[in-house]
Formats: C-alpha cells, sequence, structure tokens
C-alpha cells in the first residue's frame, strides 16, 4: 500500500489539475462568443451558404455559388461561410467581389484548414459548436448548396432550430433540385408518412436552382416585415 500512495496522490494531482484546465476552458469559449459577436453585429442583412470543402475551382457548383454570393452581395447582404476551400471559398468570392461584405467563419483543426483569401472579415473559431452559432444567429437566411456530412450537419441544425422555435423562421433554400430530389422524397415518403415530422414542416425547405430566384425568394420572406429581427425573436435568438 505504501508503494501505491506516490502514483495515488499523483493520479488525483493530475485529475485536478486536468479540472482546473477544463474549468478555464469556460472563460476561453466565453472569450470566443464575446469576440465573435461583437466583429459580426454589423454585417445585417446577412446570408450563409453552405456546402463542400472538396469542390474544385472549375467544379459546376463551385461555379453556381460563385454566382449566387455575387448577386447576394449586389443585392446588399453581407455573404457568411467558413472561410474555407471549396464552396466555402466560391461563397466568400463572389461576395468578395460585390458590393457587401465577405465573412469568412474559419476554424481552426489538427489538420490545418486552409483559409480563403476572399474574406473582408475574417474571424477564427477553436470551437465548432460556437462557429455554428454564428452561422445561425446572424442569418437571415441559409443557402445549402451540394456538400457532404458537414453540409448535412448545417442543414439538419438549422431545421431542427426553426421546426422548434428556437431561432427565428428564415429561409432555408437547398440549390439545384437533381442533388437533393432524393433526400426531398425521403424527408416526403418516410420522415413525414411514419410521423417523424409534421406535413407542414416541409414549408421549412425551398428547392431552388436559379441564382436570381434565390435573391427573389429570400426578398419575397422579408417583404412584409424587414430584416431585423423583432424583439421577440431577439429573445429568442439570446437563447441559442
Amino acid at each position: 500500500m505504501k508503494d501505491k500512495l506516490p502514483k495515488m496522490i499523483g493520479a488525483e494531482a493530475a485529475s485536478q489539475a486536468f479540472s482546473a484546465r477544463e474549468s478555464w476552458r469556460v472563460f476561453e469559449i466565453m472569450a470566443e462568443f464575446v469576440e465573435a459577436t461583437e466583429r459580426l453585429a454589423p454585417i445585417s442583412p446577412a446570408v450563409s451558404i453552405f456546402g463542400s470543402a472538396r469542390t474544385a475551382p472549375d467544379d459546376k457548383y463551385y461555379l453556381l455559388t460563385e454566382q449566387i454570393a455575387r448577386q447576394l452581395s449586389d443585392a446588399g447582404f453581407s455573404v457568411i461561410s467558413g472561410g474555407g476551400p471549396g464552396i466555402m471559398e466560391a461563397a466568400n468570392k463572389g461576395a468578395y467581389f460585390g458590393t457587401s461584405p465577405s465573412v469568412g467563419l474559419n476554424i481552426q483543426l489538427p489538420h490545418e484548414q486552409n483559409n480563403n483569401p476572399f474574406q473582408d472579415i475574417s474571424q477564427t473559431f477553436s470551437h465548432f459548436f460556437a462557429r455554428k452559432v454564428m452561422f445561425v444567429k446572424f442569418a437571415s437566411a441559409y443557402v445549402v448548396m451540394p456538400g457532404g456530412f458537414g453540409t448535412m450537419d448545417e442543414l439538419m441544425e438549422a431545421l431542427t432550430l426553426v421546426q422548434t422555435g428556437k431561432t427565428r423562421r428564415i429561409p432555408i433554400i437547398l440549390v439545384h433540385e437533381p442533388f437533393w430530389r432524393g433526400l426531398v422524397d425521403w424527408f416526403k415518403s418516410t420522415l413525414v408518412s411514419e410521423g417523424m415530422v409534421n406535413p407542414d414542416d416541409m414549408d421549412l425547405i425551398q428547392v431552388i436552382n436559379e441564382p436570381k430566384d434565390v435573391v427573389n425568394a429570400i426578398f419575397k420572406h422579408y417583404e412584409t416585415r424587414g430584416f431585423e429581427p423583432t424583439a421577440a425573436e431577439r429573445e429568442i435568438q439570446l437563447n441559442l
């Protein structure tokens, strides 16, 4: 027992040290939220664009995203994207050469994400969840381009937040109908038919092909109310 005592004391000390690090990490997270909120507050109205990081600059989805972002920027919307390559770069690039700010929400990864150079406002996050809050908090609309698991994660989170009333109702637009057809059909044939979601929940999604129609759909959503959140919506967003 005497021989084990130093090991037990050492293990307890290591555990306490780790707990202390976890406690201090809370302050780092708080600082990340505060800094991002202060930097992004002036960008309204803004549109968040998501899609694959693997898309090459000559890919049709990249070029389509660039067109959409440019038209949104010229229409007065800041464009928020992930700050990395692929669709993120296309979104930032289109907005960068438009009239409104291009915003990149970059993430620190073990294998570093290469931040694209087309960012008027660049904010770097250590934590995915803080970054995801900022995508929602400042977005007047979501434009979802073809993508993989990360894109699906952002789409499902947006749908869940709107469906459950944890954020305000915003347009959630899926671009390029052939890509999304199977998923939307499955929503209807399985989720709706088996009662997993309400039939009205399908109204949360719009499927659009043309850049100008994306812009028009967002303006149509806000034509009777304006882009600024109401006082009640601001209260909701405080609890994101």
